[in-house]
């Protein structure tokens, strides 16, 4: 499996382009917006799009989700159905943030904890990790050791919880129950910023060091 990050949005989101290397059957996590940009990183790698795929549905990650699927004829699946209000709401979501406005979309396919996700050969494991919003997910491909965590964790930092249904607490517990028994080897592409990798932020990340689950 390999990946390219996407930085897109005022936000600076980590969009990211997933592919197996053997088919060339690819899938985009959090196409938020610019979508010239995602369809250009797909052309420029001679991909075939198989799936969009969602962590969570703030609109800086959701943004251009129904364009982009409607534009390769792929289906969306995720977040978790606890996210749907957030979908819901992208036309609010844009105003409110000056996002260009975003086309309603209904998932193919809500995901759950357990879960798993493919495309071409490559298989993503999916963790329901709510805090940030009630229906985050994260995807992890386990023989890579690389997560896609969207806004649960970040270099140095965590995930906001001030926004409608985020929980501190619950942010917390995903962390600490569901990302760092993963693996202190593995590394994540955090929602913005530059990755790293779950030891550092176990050992080091102000919000969770020295915490056990």
């Amino acid at each position: 499996m390999r990946y390219k990050i996407i930085p897109v949005t005022a936000f600076q989101q980590n969009c990211t382009l997933m592919w197996c290397e053997e088919t060339r059957r690819a899938a985009v996590i959090d196409p938020g917006g610019d979508l010239a940009s995602i369809t250009a990183a797909i052309a420029q790698e001679e991909l075939e799009l198989e799936l969009v795929l969602l962590t969570h549905a703030h609109i800086d990650h959701a943004g251009a989700t129904a364009d982009l699927a409607a534009e390769f004829d792929v289906p969306v699946v995720g977040p978790h159905l606890e996210d749907k209000f957030w979908i819901d709401s992208l036309a609010q979501q844009s105003q409110m943030f000056g996002f260009p406005a975003a086309t309603p979309f209904e998932p193919s396919r809500w995901l759950n904890d357990g879960d798993e996700v493919s495309f071409g050969k490559v298989t993503l494991e999916v963790l329901h990790c709510p805090g940030h919003t009630p229906g985050h997910v994260v995807f992890f491909h386990r023989d890579s050791k690389v997560a896609q965590v969207g806004d649960v964790l970040f270099n140095g930092s965590i995930g906001r919880t001030d926004f409608p249904k985020g929980d501190h607490p619950t942010l917390i517990s995903s962390i600490r129950n569901k990302l760092f028994p993963l693996g202190d080897d593995v590394q994540f592409i955090p929602g913005h910023g530059p990755m790293s990798n779950f030891g550092y932020e176990r050992k080091t990340n102000p919000f969770v060091a020295g915490k056990a689950g």
